[in-house]
């Protein structure tokens, strides 16, 4: 993006809220690659909002307002002094809504008439049934590939997952733990809040869930919540559900699907919000990996209101409870980032 040039060595000081529960806090904002990068005054990083999905919530005016598409509680608040970054911000946005497709001007023109007519009435179905069927028919070789392919892109943002030689095996035993088909853990230092999940059983955790706690059952309530969330939006349909038509067509056709693509969905993946679990639901799946609620609960909300019937059903519970992780491997596994 040549727009990105003249932009990415300007700095600015904003005010930057995680949601609206929490207090407005300094922060240092740069123009990166692809994303708007939110820094403490330490500068470390905070938060990356991908450069297309960026909103303003009052156009026009001061202090200029933003948030990422479709979060408006995390928001970002620049002054006019900072005059500069707003007019590069509202310069790429524009770019970027250039650049964006627009479907519907394909239908007018010379192409306009009754083909036209006979032609989308004949393939009105045809654009979710290849999506569906696609996903369908992927191998699940396929969804592996692709799934350790998005962790590259991915890894603009997160950085490369944590490695230690005396970790994996902590890992191995708390994926066998929790889940009965294989799937792969990984902790990474940044770029996500809690967890994501990517095709081909692939997971990936914060760091800060195995610093910041002294019970391994909190990751791994994490873990166990977004293995649910992977059943509920499989990652590969979510994935072919998000891609164009023209890379679905490739998908299914040719088995690939371009860098350029999977970076766009990279970007998506670290920007969404995260999908909310009933908790009926979320109950079960502890109580079915015989894991005990209340490390997870208390995370989540250390006062308990937030998480009163997690507590609940934890100490009304009838089955046994086994822990996530023997001592000796938590212990390795709380310093897998520091090598």
């Amino acid at each position: 993006m040549t727009a990105l040039d003249k932009y990415q060595r300007i700095e600015a000081l904003g005010l930057w809220r995680n949601n609206n529960a929490s207090q407005r806090k300094d922060v240092l904002i740069s123009i990166g690659e692809t994303t708007l990068l939110i820094s403490d005054m330490q500068e470390q990083p905070l938060a990356h909002w991908s450069l297309a999905a960026i909103e303003r919530a009052n156009p026009g005016n001061f202090p200029a307002i933003y948030h990422p598409d479709g979060d408006q509680e995390e928001s970002l608040e620049l002054n006019f002094a900072e005059k500069e970054m707003i007019d590069a911000i509202e310069k790429l946005r524009t770019v970027i809504a250039r650049r964006r497709p627009h479907p519907g001007r394909l239908r007018t023109g010379i192409f306009l008439g009754i083909f036209s007519i006979v032609f989308l009435t004949l393939v009105f179905w045809m654009p979710q049934a290849v999506r569906n069927y696609t996903a369908e028919i992927l191998p699940e070789v396929k969804h592996i590939e692709i799934g350790n392919k998005l962790f590259e892109h991915l890894k603009r943002v997160t950085g490369p997952a944590c490695e230690a030689d005396f970790s994996k095996t902590s890992l191995k035993h708390l994926s066998e733990r929790l889940f009965t088909e294989n799937t792969s853990i990984f902790i990474v230092p940044d770029g996500i809040k809690t967890t994501i999940n990517l095709p081909g059983n692939i997971l990936l955790a914060n760091r800060n869930l195995v610093e910041d706690f002294e019970d391994p059952d909190v990751l791994a309530g994490f873990l166990v919540i977004e293995k649910l969330r992977s059943q509920t939006y499989d990652p590969m349909e979510e994935l072919i559900q998000t891609i164009s038509l023209i890379s679905t067509f490739r998908l299914l056709t040719t088995g690939l699907i371009n860098d350029e693509t999977l970076m766009d969905y990279a970007d998506y993946l670290v920007t969404k919000p995260q999908e909310s679990i009933r908790t009926n639901k979320i109950i079960k799946a502890f109580h079915d990996t015989k894991l005990s609620l209340l490390p997870f609960a208390k995370a989540i909300d250390i006062t308990g209101e937030g998480s009163f019937e997690l507590i609940e059903a934890d100490e009304i519970k009838k089955s046994s409870v086994e822990t996530s992780l023997p001592d000796a491997n938590w212990v390795s596994l709380q310093n897998i980032c520091n090598n």
